[in-house]
């Protein structure tokens, strides 16, 4: 060890947060190691470090003993006072010796790799505390390259991952192309952060909508909920605080230029707009959009709904293979059934016989 490394020390402190102190007692305890594995088959050693000018001292730990058992291990009392007349049976002599030959060659060596070590252990903290409890935060990255069909996202300081799940089906991933996606999972193993990313959660739509739309960044206008399949349809329910404020124009935008930004974004998905209501009646036949709806029974208890629609909106209100009632029971949260009037008009005239 030398005053290069203790000043590199310093640099590390002030520039990565890594204290000292720290990094010294790895490298102390790093030595006493290298030392016992190279050096000596005995576990008693132990290296004292200089802060000041970074040289050390190896020292062998000798208990004072009145009877001599293991020379490596013990000192008679009066080779201890000897050293110090203060020592009494029972207490610990440290006696320096001087270290091996090759010993000042390791411990440069060891101080160096744990220097590095720690380095690589404050940069994967770092990271992981940067981004620890972001989930469902929208970023942007550079598509790096695809592995077992997984995408591999550049974000800056660390790679984030897209499992096949989690991306938008049929979606094609060039190297270079800039995506946005939404964090659904920090990990930190032994090797470091990880980033689970999505392109299919409906997180991502919410996010792209609060960053086109200026009204649900500040509050104006707030989203209720989702319902989304990834790479064909989204229903997003919406509502404005102020009466001034139009929602769905405001999501829209002028000649609808904000929603097709987002569209554009995820790969021309189409997003239906709807308003939220307090009454579950009118919200339900809302989320069933765009089919026209001539009335909504509610069961509160159950939170189930039927929904009658004249004959030719039927296959529009449950939409193909069921896709359209399918995502208005996820964004309103009860189960709807779709009926034509037909159908009503025969299920009325059952009951009445």
């Amino acid at each position: 060890m030398n005053k290069e490394i203790l000043s590199a020390l310093s640099e590390l402190e002030k520039e990565k947060g890594i204290r000292k102190d720290v990094v010294l007692e790895a490298i102390k305890a790093a030595l006493e190691t290298g030392y016992k594995k190279n050096f000596s088959k005995a576990t008693n050693f132990s290296i004292d470090i200089d802060e000041e000018n970074g040289e050390y001292r190896l020292f062998q730990d000798k208990v004072v003993s009145e009877i001599i058992e293991n020379p490596n291990q013990e000192i008679t009392l009066g080779e201890a006072r000897a050293i110090d007349s203060k020592y009494e049976v029972g207490d610990i002599v440290k006696i320096e010796i001087k270290p091996k030959k090759d010993f000042g060659r390791i411990a440069a060596q060891t101080a160096r790799q744990v220097i590095l070590q720690k380095i690589r252990e404050a940069e994967r903290e770092s990271i992981f505390s940067e981004f620890y409890g972001r989930e469902s935060d929208i970023l942007t990255g550079i598509v790096q390259r695809e592995s077992k069909g997984n995408i591999y996202v550049d974000l800056g300081k660390i790679e984030g991952i897209i499992t096949p799940g989690e991306q938008i089906p049929g979606e094609v991933y060039n190297t270079g192309d800039r995506i946005k996606t939404v964090i659904v999972e920090v990990k930190n193993s032994g090797k470091g952060a990880s980033i689970m990313l999505s392109r299919s959660h409906p997180n991502l739509v919410k996010r792209l909508f609060e960053l086109e739309v200026p009204e649900i960044h500040d509050g104006t206008i707030e989203i209720y909920s989702i319902s989304r399949e990834a790479g064909s349809r989204t229903k997003i329910a919406v509502f404005s605080h102020d009466p001034n404020v139009e929602p769905i124009g405001s999501c829209v935008g002028n000649k609808g230029v904000r929603v097709k930004n987002i569209i554009d974004e995820i790969s021309q998905e189409k997003i239906d707009i709807i308003i939220y209501d307090k009454d579950p009646e009118k919200f339900i036949a809302n989320s069933l959009g765009p089919a026209k709806i001539v009335k909504v029974t509610a069961n509160e208890k159950e939170k189930s709904a039927v929904a009658v629609v004249p004959d030719n909106q039927l296959s529009l209100a449950i939409g193909k293979e069921g896709q359209n009632v399918r995502l208005a029971a996820k964004l309103t949260g009860w189960k709807i059934d779709i009926i034509s009037e037909t159908q009503e008009k025969e299920r009325s005239s059952e009951e009445e016989v």
